[in-house]
């Protein structure tokens, strides 16, 4: 039976983890894999109805303890009902999102403590991790410029935060990739999107 791997693709806004998702799976998949292509929050319906929630723009929004909960319950319902199964069977999981995204916008972001995030995810997931988070790196000026050519009709609840707040998240990000290097690979991400994916495959040859 082949063997189920959990792929995450974490990063701020505009560093292409949606492209890299979509060719990673394509290359997968030729590789005679099953893929579930996936993202956070969402991949079922339940953590779909709380994407609209906490991402939506209409209303006052959630503070960051709030947001923190409702992200973990999201997530809680992707990995019973979608993930977990899928790896069960063999298939490859690539998420666009996971744990560390959490840690990184209500964590470094919003100032939520590290462990209070890893201990919802505990009771929510099990504490589950992924084999291999990919985590795309971009320069601010080129996240912008892709930004403003991508959100022509406004930016979600997050996306909008202001430039401050996405500085720290990136700040946050590369701080845990640094403490945990066996479990993050860095990708530049500011390439030609086929440039960038020929990266994200050597970073994945020792399972291919």
């Amino acid at each position: 039976m082949t063997i189920g791997r959990f792929i995450a693709l974490e990063g701020g806004e505009g560093v292409g983890k949606s492209t890299q998702s979509r060719l990673l799976a394509q290359a997968l998949r030729e590789r005679g894999l099953e893929v579930v292509m996936t993202r956070e929050p969402g991949g079922t319906a339940g953590a779909e109805a709380i994407r609209a929630l906490v991402l939506g723009t209409d209303g006052e929004g959630w503070g960051a303890r709030a947001e923190a909960l409702l992200f973990a319950a999201a997530r809680a319902d992707h990995v019973e009902r979608l993930i977990r199964p899928a790896l069960a069977r063999g298939a490859w999981v690539v998420c666009d999102r996971f744990l560390d995204s959490s840690r990184a916008y209500q964590g470094g972001g919003s100032g939520l403590s590290d462990a209070d995030i890893r201990q919802l995810h505990a009771i929510g997931s099990e504490g589950l991790l992924p084999d291999l988070t990919l985590l795309f790196e971009v320069a601010p000026e080129i996240t912008a410029a892709r930004l403003a050519a991508r959100d022509v009709d406004g930016s979600d609840r997050i996306g909008g935060r202001p430039a401050d707040y996405h500085a720290r998240v990136a700040a946050a990000f590369a701080a845990y990739a640094q403490a945990e290097p066996e479990r993050f690979a860095r990708i530049q991400g500011g390439g030609a999107a086929e440039e960038v994916h020929h990266t994200v495959m050597a970073a994945l040859a020792p399972w291919l």
